[in-house]
């Protein structure tokens, strides 16, 4: 996904999300309260909130009134999910987890583990928080606590890892589906993998591939969206980011967001499994950030391919107009030459 920040947070402990959800930005409460409602002590009330602004979230603490959030969070509920999916909430087997090292590494494991549900069900998973997501190249994708989602979501494919080129395009275009029909207007997609409004990263996917060459494959699809980011979270991304506040000057309600990208990765992947990426090939190129645009390609072994993009092939792959005539690359990170 590709979103890097410079620092591991620490796993939360299961009291703090406790704790959390215990709190709200409307008024205090006291940490005799908190503690005797969990069955805990006033100590272990304190010591669990400690360091919880490197997740994004401020805890005001006054002395004779309590705690309390300086701000709102809107937590993700399983059975709010599964009634906003509606009619499709029957074909999702989903699991809402409050902190995981990575949503893609836990449905992975399941895959391997043979815990997996075929196309009966489609197996998704989403987090509050995540420790150690992750994004192309070995970067570290991450979000505060609540001003995003982090989610992913795996498909069985009858069809090898050769049939699945493009994949990772056909779900960009599932993303700017979800978005639009929510409202959320003006966002692009940049190749592989990025989506994108005014250059700035508001979206990344990562598709991570298990089984033989010929097939049957498991892809676990991971999507990471900024929704609000915190300026503590913010400082922390070493490249252009932005999020769906700064687009549409409101915090989108979370689960209904989550709802909507599920239902149209769902309807995306049963289509790409029948026809591949060509039926979205058309909606893609109108989207793309960088089109008809000059940029440098970024390869796998470290050069790099000057050329003007001229779309894309029926496989997914760059189309670039080089010096020596437009060639095709399957991989790769491209920027604009006015960028680099």
């Amino acid at each position: 996904m590709g979103q890097c920040i410079c620092t591991t947070l620490n796993s939360m402990k299961p009291l703090a999300f406790s704790i959390l959800r215990l709190l709200s930005a409307d008024e205090f409460l006291s940490g005799a309260a908190i503690a005797q409602t969990l069955g805990v002590s006033r100590a272990s009330v304190s010591n669990a909130l400690r360091n919880v602004d490197e997740v994004g979230l401020t805890v005001q603490k006054v002395q004779g009134r309590g705690y309390r959030l300086l701000g709102p969070v809107q937590w993700l509920g399983q059975d709010i999910i599964l009634k906003h999916l509606g009619d499709e909430a029957n074909n999702f087997n989903l699991a809402v987890l409050d902190t995981i090292d990575s949503t893609n590494s836990f449905l992975l494991r399941e895959t391997a583990n043979g815990l997996d549900s075929g196309n009966l069900k489609i197996r998704a998973a989403a987090a509050e928080l995540q420790t150690i997501g992750r994004g192309r190249r070995g970067r570290q994708w991450h979000s505060g606590l609540g001003d995003g989602l982090a989610f992913s979501l795996s498909w069985r494919f009858q069809q090898g890892a050769g049939f699945l080129s493009g994949l990772s395009l056909a779900i960009g275009v599932a993303i700017i589906r979800a978005l639009e029909s929510s409202g959320i207007e003006g966002a692009v997609l940049k190749w592989p993998n990025d989506v994108m409004f005014n250059f700035c990263k508001l979206a990344g996917i990562l598709i991570e591939l298990q089984g033989d060459m010929l097939g049957p494959t498991v892809a676990v699809i991971g999507v990471g969206m900024n929704l609000k980011l915190s300026n503590n979270v913010q400082a922390r991304i070493d490249q252009g980011a932005t999020d769906v506040f700064s687009i549409s000057g409101e915090m989108p309600d979370r689960n209904k967001l989550l709802a909507a990208l599920l239902i149209n990765l769902a309807s995306a992947l049963r289509e790409f499994e029948q026809k591949g990426f060509v039926p979205f090939k058309g909606e893609w190129m109108d989207r793309h950030a960088c089109a008809s645009k000059a940029v440098i390609l970024r390869l796998a072994d470290g050069t790099g391919q000057q050329g003007m993009v001229s779309g894309v092939a029926d496989d997914g792959s760059l189309l670039l107009q080089t010096a020596a005539g437009i060639r095709s690359y399957s991989g790769g990170e491209i920027t604009l030459c006015r960028m680099a």
